[in-house]
């Protein structure tokens, strides 16, 4: 979201708010991510390899002053604050649920606007008692999903701007840099805890094919290869030069549209909300699998080019996203 903003010519820094209980809780997660299933003793060196790289990445961008997530008024004030991405208004969120900086409360500035916010997993604005009033406060609102959409109507009343997750907002920024060659033969695995019914699936159709399944930052015992311990810069390249993509994960669906690559994504609990209306605002609703999918239906789906349609809606939607970014920064 700050490399697009500097693309428009607006100086950004990202807020570097911190908290110990925050890095503890993201730190036990990075290192346990398959809970309730036990990582394996041999993983814990990759995901620390892999936090290691995280942290390196995040130390090259362009950073505020940090202060204490409880304590906003110890940040410097700025003109204006564009809240999001993601799931900042998802009060059962793990870690950042229930702090009201996200709503607005306490932050130093002339302006608070939201960017592609979504309540992610929230089910119900019945849940936002006492919080919805907060939002009152921002001069503009967007989200990124349809659930997210019908919260902001049903609570305040407003209509709320439908836009772009950052990353399909600025391709070319997050795009990585490859060459123009062939792609290669693998099939990326993005996400955990699959369903056996859909690991079944992926398997047989990549086997009769002799695709490997390579799965990155996660362990997926069905998979041919791991690589635990990839980067951010590692996925984004990871993604750009796969042969397809199998995912569970908001944005490996997202990096699978950036880079215009065949994706066959399924449902999980924590997600649903989130993967069931991105392939809907995109129009791509037959990238979802179900148990009922068969072999020829996922041929269809991973042995076959993005259809145009999706392509053509993104760019209508980026226009939409640009024009609102526009309007909001002013």
């Amino acid at each position: 979201m700050a490399e697009g903003l500097a693309s428009m010519g607006v100086e950004a820094v990202l807020l570097e708010h911190m908290s110990d209980r925050v890095n503890r809780a993201e730190w036990r997660c990075a290192l346990q991510p398959l809970l309730p299933a036990a990582t394996v003793t041999e993983d814990y060196p990759l995901y620390k390899a892999k936090m290691r790289k995280f942290f390196q990445s995040f130390a090259r961008l362009p950073l505020s002053p940090s202060f204490p997530l409880e304590n906003p008024a110890a940040m410097d004030d700025y003109s204006l604050i564009v809240v999001g991405s993601d799931e900042v208004w998802n009060l059962r969120h793990p870690w950042y649920g229930g702090y009201p900086v996200f709503y607005g409360d306490g932050l130093r500035c002339r302006r608070i606007v939201s960017y592609a916010a979504t309540f992610g997993s929230l089910a119900s604005s019945a849940r936002l008692e006492g919080w919805a009033e907060k939002l009152r406060k921002f001069s503009h609102i967007s989200v990124r999903d349809l659930h997210s959409e019908r919260i902001i109507r049903e609570t305040l009343g407003l209509e709320p701007e439908l836009v772009l997750d950052p990353c399909l907002q600025f391709p070319l920024t997050m795009k990585a840099s490859r060459d123009d060659g062939e792609a290669a033969s693998y099939i990326a695995v993005y996400g955990h805890s699959f369903p056996t019914w859909f690991q079944d699936t992926v398997r047989r159709w990549a086997g009769d094919r002799d695709y490997p399944l390579v799965s990155i930052g996660y362990r997926n015992d069905w998979a041919d290869e791991q690589w635990i311990d990839a980067g951010p810069e590692d996925f984004a390249s990871f993604i750009s030069e796969a042969k397809a993509v199998v995912t569970n994960f908001f944005h490996g669906c997202v990096f699978s549209l950036v880079n215009e690559k065949p994706f066959a994504c399924v449902f999980s609990d924590y997600r649903s909300n989130k993967i069931r209306d991105l392939t809907r605002l995109v129009r791509a609703e037959h990238h979802v699998l179900t148990e009922d999918t068969t072999l020829s239906n996922l041929d269809v789906i991973l042995g076959n080019p993005l259809p145009p349609g999706i392509s053509q809606r993104i760019s209508s939607l980026r226009d939409t996203s640009n024009a609102y970014l526009s309007h909001a920064l002013q």
